[in-house]
């Protein structure tokens, strides 16, 4: 089928100017396979059928936005969708900025992508563009992870990396993020210089390109891996259990070469999620933090009898980490459990301090308090961002970032961003150091505990079909802020619209309540969800010396709060 053969009545579509609109895309899509869905897309509507009506609606609904987090949507034809020609704009708009910044000297961009869909394609099309607008673009030898692509930035001294992907989203999706030549994500003003570039861009098909681009070998592979091996002192115990799932995405090869590099026997692996595979035949969301996700992982842990399981999420720039638990199920508990983002972003903070880091610490304002009150007490100064890796990359003299969302940033020297590979290779080697002192995680998060008062954090994170329900709660929340949530009193609400201590503005508001409890409720930024990041604090009393009885106690307490906080939370959202 061509853009010349009939296209549907206008009748049959609701929007009178869409029929134009789909016209003028086809006539400059350059990709046929595109073409043909839009033109299926077109005779259904035609016909009366009244999804492919509102699907083609929602295809021309505007565009995707550029935004600090790049692109990131369905795939499918139309500017509201991923695809060669909304990629090739991005591209080119990229381009013109990196000119107006850089001048007429020679640049290189860094591209690289994951194994979803059209990932490939999207890659090829952003190195054409570039060498079209003059500037020297070196792709990754094959699909891997994210955190390569922002090593590479820096170890190649690129002007700007791009890396085709949409992480943890449905397969549906994939997505365009763009980091500077700092190896850091763009944040305000880049974000809104580049989507201004990207407006001004004229006609897909009169885009330059160019075919002189790079397609780089495994060296820059080899360095990446070869800085997280060095991470590993040569005299640190390497006796340890691993079961490791990436979760069908690109990590699998790269995090074994890892760990083989760094001295680890080899893990067993969830053989049926090792392969990249874009349609994450065995998971229903690939995201280690969706129920379900990692049973496959626990199998192979209890099969294996691991002293850690490890998984990624699909371009493996974020770490889950699950362990033993006291009795492994010999009671009919679990054998394991996942542990929080945050409590392995605790682990991770005090165990970089055992290993000497020295500088910043840092993590996102829903991500716990534990990690400011640790790096006080380490005498280290402690930095609190916006929710991001766009952010946390950025704070000067970072030692160590994270944000409960899995992210973990633990060798900033290498990559400002997080990184899944390198912070898995930090936790096998925790895990292994304490194996071999007859400690575990456990021990650990009770010492903290005992140290600092017992931390527990929670979500609630409510999923809609219609995302303005979520600016309609978040409305109602500023115009009638509650006054007790869950039985506490609200002590102080603070619309973090309006900024909050040295934090720009952004939308989410924070409840601080009484008896040390916090809840910040936010909309994603990549996902149709309203969230709220749930934290109490409760003291670890005893009459003597503190013990695990006193740390469980307070579990219990925390556990008893954060449900009623959660139940009232959802009473307060109304969702």
């Amino acid at each position: 089928m061509t853009t010349a053969d009939p296209i549907v009545p206008d009748a049959g579509v609701p929007d009178p100017t869409l029929l134009d609109r789909a016209r003028a895309w086809l006539a400059d899509d350059p990709d046929p396979d595109t073409r043909t869905a839009l033109h299926r897309l077109l005779d259904a509507a035609g016909s009366g059928d009244e999804g492919a009506a509102v699907e083609l609606l929602d295809a021309f609904d505007g565009r995707l936005e550029f935004g600090t987090a790049g692109l990131r949507g369905a795939l499918g034809p139309g500017p509201n969708r991923m695809n060669r020609a909304v990629v090739t704009r991005a591209a080119a708009g990229l381009a013109a900025y990196l000119r107006a910044q850089h001048g007429d000297v020679p640049l290189s961009v860094v591209v690289g992508y994951d194994a979803r869909h059209r990932s490939d394609a999207f890659a090829q099309d952003t190195a054409a563009v570039m060498e079209g607008a003059g500037i020297h673009a070196l792709v990754l030898p094959r699909p891997l992870p994210t955190p390569v692509l922002a090593y590479a930035i820096r170890h190649l001294g690129a002007a700007a990396g791009v890396m085709v992907t949409a992480s943890h989203n449905p397969p549906q999706d994939n997505g365009y993020k763009v980091y500077l030549g700092d190896g850091t994500q763009i944040v305000p003003p880049a974000d809104a210089a580049i989507s201004a570039c990207i407006d001004a861009v004229g006609a897909v098909l009169e885009v330059p390109r160019g075919d002189g681009w790079a397609r780089l070998d495994d060296s820059v592979l080899a360095a990446y891996l070869e800085a997280v091996a060095s991470l590993v002192p040569a005299d640190a115990p390497r006796d340890v259990a691993i079961a490791y799932t990436p979760m069908h995405g690109v990590g699998g090869d790269v995090v074994l070469r890892a760990l083989e590099t760094a001295g680890f026997p080899a893990p067993r692996v969830v053989s049926a999620q090792f392969r990249p595979d874009p349609d994450f035949p065995t998971v229903s969301f690939p995201n280690p933090e969706e129920p379900g996700a990692m049973d496959l992982a626990l199998e192979e842990g209890v099969e294996s009898d691991a002293d850690v399981v490890i998984a990624n999420d699909p371009d493996a720039d974020r770490c889950a980490v699950a362990v033993p638990t006291h009795d492994r199920g010999a009671h009919g508990g679990p054998p394991y459990r996942m542990l929080r983002g945050d409590e392995v972003g605790w682990l991770l903070g005090w165990w970089l301090h055992e290993r000497g880091a020295t500088g910043t610490y840092a993590n996102s304002i829903v991500s716990s308090s534990l990690l400011s009150t640790m790096a006080a007490s380490y005498g280290l100064p402690h930095e609190e961002t916006l929710t991001g890796f766009k952010w946390i990359g950025r704070v000067p003299g970072l030692a160590f970032g994270y944000e409960e969302a899995l992210g973990y940033c633990v060798d900033p020297a290498q990559v400002a961003d997080k990184d899944g590979v390198s912070a898995a290779v930090r936790v096998v080697e925790m895990v292994a150091t304490l194996k071999a002192a007859g400690r575990t995680v456990h021990d650990v998060l009770d010492d903290l505990a005992i140290a600092y008062g017992l931390h527990a954090t929670d979500q609630l994170s409510v999923r809609v079909d219609d995302v303005s329900l979520i600016a309609d709660a978040m409305a109602r929340l500023r115009a009638e802020p509650p006054n007790e949530v869950g039985g506490l009193q609200v002590e102080r609400f603070v619309d973090l619209e309006d900024g909050a201590g040295r934090l720009p503005p952004t939308d989410g508001v924070r409840l601080d309540l009484a008896e040390h409890t916090r809840v910040i409720v936010r909309p994603s930024g990549t996902e149709p969800k309203l969230k709220c990041y749930l934290e109490v604090v409760v003291p670890v009393i005893s009459d003597g010396t503190p013990d695990h009885a006193d740390v469980d106690a307070a579990r219990l307490v925390a556990a008893h709060r954060l449900a009623e906080l959660t139940s009232g939370m959802s009473a307060v959202l109304g969702l």
